[in-house]
């Protein structure tokens, strides 16, 4: 590849084993020596127990805004079935690079590190900044502590680019989430006495039914974007958790549920039609056996991002891949969050394809990371300018 320098830094970021639920610390530790070796400023903004942490870093002049570069250090779980090789140990097969969080989004960062240990023998007019968080695949969590620290910035960045992988493709939106837990609460008796009970099973199919006659609405009349390849805003139930025992009748049921939003849709519009059917719902069974009911928790949410085709980072990104299209994805980013909590405009633009990460054999091809390279470059050329 273009940098045997990334290659090297990204040997080192895999065999981080930063799965969610672990410390990414060590990483941390790693990336914040490298970029001090180099002159960066550093500011590390620990999780609330101390166990993780997100890093922020200033390359060139602080009185500047400059411009973000943006990723996550967390990876998702890498089990063993499916796997031809070691996944937190760097494999090189051909043009492809195998380990856990080489597309997602390991790969990215490398490049970014490296580029900054070349952006260091220059004297920048801009500054490089760049931001690396801590649990993004259980729902852009741990950015979120980085961005109260960052609201109180007297230079913030013009623009960010987050890193996610899109093939290198300048995405100017993607969808919001909203997780959520429907409870049921049912009364327990023995099965033979079945309708002395009420059954928490099933208050979760009648939910159920709302769930799917909410997606139907949506579909014949929703909403619809055709840049998105689900044009609409999608409802899921994604796991259901119920009973003890064939013979007893369930007090409880849980539902897990998922809301992906198009940027233009609301979903609290959604959200306030769950919350009257659940309690719709409950006022009926309540007048059978008292205490029963269902009930709605907000588990998680982030926005979507929707970006002006005009703003500059547009143009920016247009400029640095060569490319003047633009397209929208489904998968979130950390990116809504950036520019609704701070105003920055963003994109999101990295190596990989979304497609080859979160399963066995994870990779990104040379080529994607010697195109980033020369993408980061440009972007070094900018700031020196």
């Amino acid at each position: 590849m273009s940098s045997p320098r990334a290659l090297e830094i990204l040997d080192r970021l895999i065999a981080f084993p930063t799965v969610s639920r672990d410390s990414n610390l060590d990483l941390i530790a790693y990336v914040r020596d490298l970029l001090t070796a180099i002159g960066a400023t550093i500011r590390i903004v620990h999780s609330a127990d101390g166990a993780k942490a997100n890093l922020h870093a200033i390359l060139g002049p602080a009185e500047a805004r400059g411009i973000l570069l943006s990723g996550h250090t967390d990876v998702v779980p890498a089990h063993g079935d499916g796997w031809t090789s070691d996944p937190f140990r760097l494999a090189i097969r051909g043009d492809r690079l195998f380990g856990r969080g080489t597309a997602d989004m390991k790969g990215f960062i490398a490049c970014v590190l490296a580029m900054a240990e070349e952006a260091a023998a220059l004297r920048l007019a801009q500054p490089l900044q760049m931001a690396f968080s801590y649990d993004e695949e259980i729902g852009c969590v741990g950015v979120r502590r980085l961005l109260d620290v960052l609201a109180g910035a007297a230079h913030l960045p013009t623009m960010c680019i987050v890193g996610e992988p899109t093939s290198l493709e300048t995405v100017i939106a993607h969808k919001g989430k909203t997780a959520g837990r429907v409870i049921c609460r049912g009364k327990e008796c023995h099965s033979s006495h079945a309708p002395e009970g009420m059954n928490a099973i099933y208050l979760a199919a009648e939910m159920i039914d709302v769930f799917r006659a909410m997606q139907d609405r949506i579909v014949s009349g929703g909403r619809h974007d055709s840049e998105y390849s689900i044009p609409f805003t999608t409802v899921h139930v994604g796991l259901i958790r119920g009973g003890t025992a064939l013979n007893v009748v369930p007090r409880e049921c849980v539902l897990d549920f998922e809301i992906r939003n198009l940027p233009t849709d609301d979903p609290a519009a959604l959200l306030d039609e769950l919350f009257d059917e659940a309690a719709s719902l409950t006022r009926r069974v309540e007048q059978k056996i008292p205490g029963t009911g269902v009930s709605l928790e907000i588990v998680n949410a982030y926005p979507g991002l929707e970006t002006d085709r005009q703003e500059e980072v547009v143009r920016l990104a247009s400029r640095l891949t060569g490319a003047s299209n633009q397209r929208k994805i489904a998968f979130g980013t950390e990116g809504g969050l950036f520019h609704e909590r701070l105003g920055i405009p963003t994109v999101v633009c990295g190596p990989g394809d979304i497609r080859d990460a979160h399963k066995p054999d994870e990779f990104v091809s040379r080529d994607q990371l010697d195109q980033c390279m020369a993408m980061l470059r440009r972007l070094v050329s900018e700031l020196a300018a």
